[in-house]
């Protein structure tokens, strides 16, 4: 059992509509605003972080930097000396440095932990850089006659769903037009100054072109720059810092992360016989439910998902419980995911509207979640939101991880 309730204590994000790189800045720049951000932002100084952990994907094959666990102490001298490691779980990246330091702080090892999740994406064309993300599937073995491969992934994931349950596509663009619409008041979406008419989410083969399969270019995020930082902090932390006010803070009250191998064919195989495509999924979010004392999706006041492409959205819809398997199309058509709906789907964007720089996205989604519990979210506030859950996925889903975070007077029911 867990021996300190984990608070989130606030974070910082970069603007995901800048490209450091055509800016001349690398890794050092993108970290150091970040963590300046966040440090600033909760009170927290240099000296009181005990353990950071870093999620990052793919650094390395965008930029030729790996160890990218000493980058904040690279860019902050006064962290230097501090356990740091760096997590890789692809577009989940950013959980498992989550969960790591959520693990550091239960166990009663450290009481205060520097999380940050970055990617620079922008280093390299457009179709090396898909390339690039491929690595998450099973090289060698999957998706061989595509240079897009994830595209080409989450296309064959909509056929199952419309082989299992009938799918419509009208309403796969529905849910990028609703999280494009959502960026335009998020200060720090990629796309919120990007220009659309109707037909960029229609067929219009020249406003929204065919990307593969039944994706179109507006159902896909794009390539992101970006870094997201949080700190975490212990009671016995928090003791020693009653200035913190409980205003400014939050507690993550549940979590999940489940795992599958790295094969869709696989995982579409083996959940034939099951209601959800995605069992291990549905799991995870159950798990972050239970844990968080809550009874179902229903007790939560919004909800972070991972909409890499529209479709992956679809498939959260229903393995969240917002509707029942198969049934997303409900929810889309009916209204329930708008920010002023029954359960609101990325007020801010999500990674359509918002951005995706991969390693960044899971904190991203945690510090979004913060922002709606504490009343800082500004134009996408969710009107009196006290629980906000996340739902992350790694793949072709194959690592999920999902939190639920809550004031602290909402823990639990």
């Amino acid at each position: 059992m867990p021996t300190s309730t984990i608070h989130l204590l606030g974070g910082s994000q970069t603007d995901f509509a800048v490209n450091w790189h055509r800016d001349g800045k690398g890794f050092d720049a993108l970290v150091g605003a970040v963590v300046g951000g966040a440090l600033a932002a909760t009170d927290v100084a240099p000296d009181e972080i005990d353990v950071i952990h870093v999620g990052n994907a793919f650094g390395q094959l965008f930029t030729g930097q790996g160890q990218l666990g000493a980058m904040p102490a690279t860019v902050v001298p006064e962290l230097s000396g501090l356990p740091a490691s760096r997590h890789e779980a692809a577009c989940a990246s950013g959980s498992m440095a989550l969960l790591a330091a959520m693990a550091d702080l239960e166990s009663g090892r450290y009481d205060c932990a520097l999380v940050v999740g970055a990617e620079l994406e922008k280093t390299v064309p457009g179709d090396v850089a898909a390339g690039y993300l491929g690595a998450a599937a099973w090289v060698g073995h999957e998706a061989l006659d595509t240079k897009f491969v994830w595209p080409s992934m989450f296309a064959e994931l909509a056929d199952e769903y419309d082989r299992r349950y009938g799918l419509d596509d009208t309403h796969l663009r529905a849910i990028s037009e609703l999280n494009i619409a959502n960026a335009r008041t998020n200060p720090l979406a990629q796309t919120r100054n990007w220009a659309f008419t109707p037909a960029s989410f229609g067929a219009d083969d020249a406003a929204n072109p065919s990307v593969a399969g039944r994706l179109r270019r507006q159902d896909c995020s794009q390539m992101t720059d970006g870094a997201v930082a949080v700190i975490l902090a212990s009671d016995r932390f928090l003791a020693r810092r009653s200035d913190i006010r409980p205003g400014g803070r939050a507690v993550v009250s549940g979590w999940g992360h489940r795992t599958a191998g790295l094969p869709l064919a696989r995982k579409l195989r083996d959940s034939a016989a099951e209601p959800y495509v995605f069992p291990h999924v549905r799991q995870s979010m159950l798990d972050a439910l239970g844990r968080a004392g809550l009874p179902d999706i229903d007790a939560v006041d919004g909800v972070e998902v991972h909409d890499c492409f529209s479709m992956s959205e679809y498939m959260a819809i229903d393995h969240l419980g917002i509707t029942g398997p198969g049934e997303s199309w409900k929810a889309v058509a009916g209204g329930d995911i708008a920010r002023d709906g029954r359960i609101p789907v990325n007020p801010g964007g999500g990674l359509i509207g918002g951005g995706h720089p991969v390693g960044a996205t899971g904190v991203r989604m945690v510090l979004d979640a913060y922002k709606q519990v504490t009343g800082q979210a500004g134009a996408y506030q969710v009107p009196d939101a006290r629980r906000f859950a996340t739902l992350n996925i790694g793949g072709s889903a194959t690592t999920a991880a999902s939190f639920v975070v809550a004031s602290p007077a909402k823990r639990s029911l």
